[in-house]
């Protein structure tokens, strides 16, 4: 059951959208993101991972490929895409066991393939196209709310 539900209707929203969830962000935390393909994963990585200050907006791409990347600032950030992983042998080559012994932000797209355990805190994120530039996001595991002073 998501705590917040949005719509963002351009990819600078969706950019925007994951800055947002950026500044809410400590580690250790895993950021699980499901979604279809073209559902905007990649492009809320982006948002969250500039908003961190680890890598420039554009110097996130997906990682279908090389599966892993990792970004640096003020914490480590891994970028993992498990789009290709087909068993649990291909996820366990990853060596992000590795990962998981650091305090790091760890995002994972495809995050249903995940299957290692965790007692980390876990932020899920659904999306879903929804025609066009508009794209349905669903979070739990994060409060969005403003802090009031």
């Amino acid at each position: 059951m998501p705590d917040k539900g949005f719509v963002t209707r351009s990819y600078e929203e969706t950019i925007a959208k994951g800055r947002e969830i950026a500044a809410k962000l400590s580690p250790p935390v895993l950021v699980l993101l499901t979604g279809d393909l073209g559902s905007g994963k990649t492009t809320l990585t982006k948002g969250i991972i500039s908003g961190l200050g680890a890598a420039r907006e554009e110097d996130v791409t997906s990682p279908t490929f090389t599966l892993v990347h990792v970004f640096q600032n003020h914490c480590k950030v891994y970028h993992i895409d498990l789009y290709r992983v087909e068993n649990f042998h291909d996820l366990e080559s990853l060596g992000l066991e590795d990962a998981l012994a650091e305090k790091a932000i760890v995002i994972v797209e495809w995050s249903e393939r995940f299957t290692f355990r965790s007692d980390w805190p876990r932020v899920e994120i659904h999306l879903e196209h929804a025609g066009g530039d508009t794209r349905r996001i669903a979070i739990s595991g994060l409060s969005l709310e403003k802090k009031s002073t």
